[in-house]
């Protein structure tokens, strides 16, 4: 949500987001949108190429698989 001449807008266009641990160069990231049916993931070089969407559950399992490793 964001304000445009006063009113308040809803966009509807994901949040996009990059991990911490991301390198300021950013050549290798995906970018991560949370959405309230799926989790999208898209290369952040090809902003407007392919995404991949996962459910909440295979999210969670791939997140707390690499964060162990």
């Amino acid at each position: 949500m964001y304000q445009r001449g006063g009113r308040r807008v809803v966009s509807t266009e994901p949040a996009w987001f990059k991990s911490s641990y991301s390198g300021s160069e950013g050549s290798l990231c995906v970018e991560v949108a949370i959405l309230p049916l799926a989790i999208r993931i898209r290369d952040s070089k090809h902003r407007s190429g392919p995404q991949l969407a996962v459910g909440a559950p295979a999210w969670k399992a791939f997140v707390g698989h690499v964060t162990i490793v």
